[in-house]
């Protein structure tokens, strides 16, 4: 069935495929910030634990209203680990690092979802895609503060 949301095919394909780069980002970080609450240790234990626990739940939430947006685009949204790493600007973590590490890790990869964000943010607004661009933005929000906050750790 045809698709007529007073978006061309053309920008919802395009949005689509920026959609699914800030999912695999997305989940790429849940998954990281869920394994880094699991493995933290030393004096600061407590408090990343916890808060790593507050990120990655956000983190879960975040990656389903992603998919369904690109669902309500037409687009299929990508779900295996193997589309996730193709797609993800965010790398693995195949080790367990230090918590001052683990803090440095999450900043850069917060700060990419951002920069992956502000780049489907302009071909969402030239769509006049409100709802999308309501979630780049939303997304920018809580990436940049959540950024803020964990390099405010490592002052």
């Amino acid at each position: 069935m045809q698709i007529n949301i007073g978006i061309e095919e053309s920008h919802r394909k395009q949005i689509g495929q920026g959609l699914a780069r800030l999912l695999a980002d997305t989940y790429s970080l849940f998954l990281k910030t869920h394994n880094f609450h699991w493995n933290v240790t030393g004096p600061m234990f407590n408090t990343l634990h916890t808060m790593f626990e507050v990120q990655y739940t956000e983190l879960f939430t975040a990656v389903d209203e992603i998919a369904e947006r690109i669902r309500a685009l037409g687009e299929f949204a990508p779900g295996s680990f193997s589309s996730f790493k193709q797609l993800s600007a965010i790398q693995d973590a195949d080790s367990v690092p230090s918590a001052n590490d683990m803090i440095k890790k999450l900043v850069e990869d917060n700060e990419t979802v951002v920069r992956t964000a502000r780049e489907v943010l302009p071909i969402a607004e030239e769509a006049n895609d409100g709802p999308t661009a309501d979630l780049l933005n939303a997304r920018l929000q809580i990436h940049e503060k959540t950024a803020w906050m964990l390099r405010s750790m490592l002052e």
